[in-house]
Order: structure tokens, then sequence, then C-alpha cells
């Protein structure tokens, strides 16, 4: 990693964006939303506090520290804030320490509904006025959350409805780990479609660039992966952590340890192309970008996701498909899986998802290529599916 990219990850000065020094200049800046600002920081969670700080806090409300791990067991375990419900924790202390430490951080303000009920897409506010969204799916064998991390994104990638809401701020590990619990709490008591059942699976694929929020999104990785009560018991394999591609965020995951999956948005396959659709291929180009997914697959034989939005006559055609499977077997192993998505189109943008004709011909030759892809199961076309059409219509 070069001394910019560590200067970039490591600084006390890192900006609030998390990704370019200043967030307001320069050929690579984030594309700022009007809203942007210092806007104060959400109130302080139990999840935000290491166990000292918890501790401390109970102290202060003149609490002994094993109520600190009875407050965990009713979060993680039973995924529970209603402090006036706990029977265990003394009648005296409950609202007060609701208070303390479970704060309301995220407001459902609308919920749309899709897929005979197992696809549940919810628009949030947060402390400041903000809206972020989740979007619960169910399967047959499997329950996935797809969260934000971000209210709003300073990618700037033109065909993609988060994008163009610009950058507003990072969210908490707080804001962040609510969003889980909320949907861990409505599988459990059977609000989705197919009756109780468990929260099995975390793609960070909602707004937001993650690793441009790189602190909160770990500490909350690891909160949901460790098990009660120290977090939610998903296991770390089962997390999707997406990127369009901040090369020192991918090679900081790497150095973590943790076997999440590493998701790239790659969408094109050449530079010329990439520099159109993602601006931070400026900054970091295909061959920087593949080649840290590629050294991530040597440290955790975790095989990378490779995203590629499919666009009408834009990156859908056979050459492309070529110079896809071309770029990923130039590594000489079987190290990505490439996840071709139908795209969902922006009202009144002239990005169009392609002909089904182009998808299957897309697919088939990256298989005969021996690229193993799988075109992506779309969720929600009913709704307002593509990440940030509900936040970019509340605003």
């Amino acid at each position: 990693m070069s001394s910019e990219a560590k200067k970039v990850m490591t600084s006390p000065e890192t900006p609030e964006t998390g990704i370019t020094e200043g967030g307001t200049e320069g050929a690579f800046r984030d594309v700022l939303s009007k809203d942007h600002a210092r806007r104060g920081k959400p109130p302080v969670h139990f999840v935000d506090m290491s166990e000292d700080e918890r501790i401390a806090k109970a102290k202060e409300l003149g609490l002994p520290k094993f109520r600190v791990k009875q407050l965990a067991n009713h979060y993680y375990g039973h995924f529970d804030v209603n402090a006036a419900a706990f029977t265990d924790f003394p009648a005296s202390k409950r609202d007060e320490a609701a208070s303390v430490f479970f704060p309301e951080l995220i407001t459902e303000v609308t919920r749309q509904v899709a897929d005979k009920g197992t696809t549940i897409k919810t628009l949030w506010r947060l402390f400041d006025g903000s809206h972020i969204e989740s979007v619960l799916m169910r399967y047959p064998t499997r329950s996935t959350l797809c969260i934000s991390s971000q209210v709003g994104c300073g990618m700037g990638c033109p065909f993609c409805a988060t994008g163009q809401l610009g950058l507003t701020r990072n969210m908490s590990a707080g804001e962040i780990l609510e969003q889980v619990r909320v949907a861990a709490r409505m599988m459990q008591d059977g609000e989705v479609a197919g009756g109780p059942g468990r929260l099995s699976n975390i793609v960070f694929m909602g707004m937001g660039e993650p690793m441009g929020n790189y602190r909160s999104v770990l500490s909350a990785v690891r909160q949901i992966s460790a098990l009660p009560p120290q977090g939610f018991g998903i296991s770390a394999r089962n997390i999707t952590v997406s990127t369009v591609g901040v090369v020192p965020g991918i090679r900081k995951l790497t150095e973590e340890g943790i076997p999440v999956r590493l998701a790239v948005s790659l969408h094109a396959p050449s530079d010329e192309l990439r520099d159109e659709l993602v601006p931070m291929n400026k900054r970091f180009n295909t061959t920087a970008v593949l080649d840290a997914a590629h050294d991530y697959w040597l440290a955790t034989k975790r095989r990378v996701s490779i995203e590629y939005a499919l666009m009408r006559g834009i990156n859908d055609q056979a050459e492309h498909a070529r110079l896809l499977a071309k770029r990923l077997n130039h590594y000489g192993d079987d190290w990505a899986h490439v996840n071709p998505i139908p795209l969902n189109p922006i009202e009144g943008s002239k990005w169009t998802a392609s002909k089904p004709e182009d998808e299957k011909r897309f697919l088939d030759i990256l298989h005969a290529a021996g690229i193993t892809a799988t075109l992506r199961d779309t969720r929600g076309q009913d709704i307002d599916g593509a990440c940030g059409q509900l936040a970019a219509k509340e605003r």
C-alpha cells in the first residue's frame, strides 16, 4: 500500500467521507449532496460502546457490571430494546437504562412489500432527518438483509439512484446494526411471509460505499458475526461487504483476517468504459482493483463476487463478456464468481436493462470461458427496488 493510501486510511484528519482528502476538490472528489455537512453525531448506542464504556456508564446509573451482560443478552440474543419488559432488570432502572443504552436511532417511515410478502423494503428516518433504506429478502433456504452504511453515496455512478443523491454523511455502527436487529426480530416474530425464521445473511449493498465508512462497517461486521452476548451470531462467511473498488479499503479488509465475502462492483471490463460508469476508476483502475481483489482471494480463500450491472447496449455485448472473461482468467485460478445483474432502472434515466437475449449471451460467453457466473435474482421489481429510490422520492 502506498504511503498516500495509508495516510487516507489511517490519518486522524481523515475526512468524514473516508475516501478523498478534503472531499470537495480534485479529480477524485466524492460527490457531496447539497445537504452534506457535519450534522452532529448520532446518539451513542450500546453497540457503539466498548465493554469498559458500558460498565462505566452502568456505574453512573448505580448498576453493577453484570447488568451490562443482561442488556447484551436482551439486545444480541433476543433482538430486544424494550427495557420496560426486562423482567430480570430492576424496575426502577429500566427506563433510565433504555434511554442511556438504547436511544432510538432509526424510525420507520414507510414499508413496501413485494414477492408475495417475502421481500420487504423499509425507508428509515435517522436522528437528523436523513433517510436510508434496507431490504429483507426471504428465500427457501436463507433470509438475506441488504443494509445501508452511508446516507447517500459519494461515488457518483450515473446509473445508480443512490449515486444521484450524493453523500450526506457516514452512519454510526449503531445505525447500521439497528437495521440488522430489527430485521432479525421481524424474522423471529414471523413478520415475513413463511412464518417465524432466522436472519442468516447480511449484505452491505444498500446505500453508500462501505469502504468509505470503514471503521463503523468493521465494527458492525464484528458484532454481527460474534456469538451472543457479544454479537448476533451470524457467521462471517454469510456477510458480504461490497465496494466499487476502493483499493486501500480492500487491502485493509484483507489484513483483518475476517472471512467475509468481498464483492466488487466492476460493471465494465475496460478502463475506458469503467471511467464513465464508475468515476472512482479514475483513482483506482481496473488492474489495481482486480489485483487487490485477487489478493483477497489468496489471503482468505473466499471467492470474490464480481458484480456487473447489465446495461442495454453499453456494457452487455459479446465483446464485453469476452474481455471480462479474459481479465478474470488472467490470474489463472477459479477465484471469482460473476453476478450479472439486470439493471433496475431509475425513472427517466437513459440507463436501461439489457435485453433477455443479451443477458443470456453474456452468461453463455462467461461459462464457455470457464467463469462461474449466475444471473442475479432481482427482487422487488414491483416496488422501488433500486437502492436509493425510496429515499430520493422522500427527498
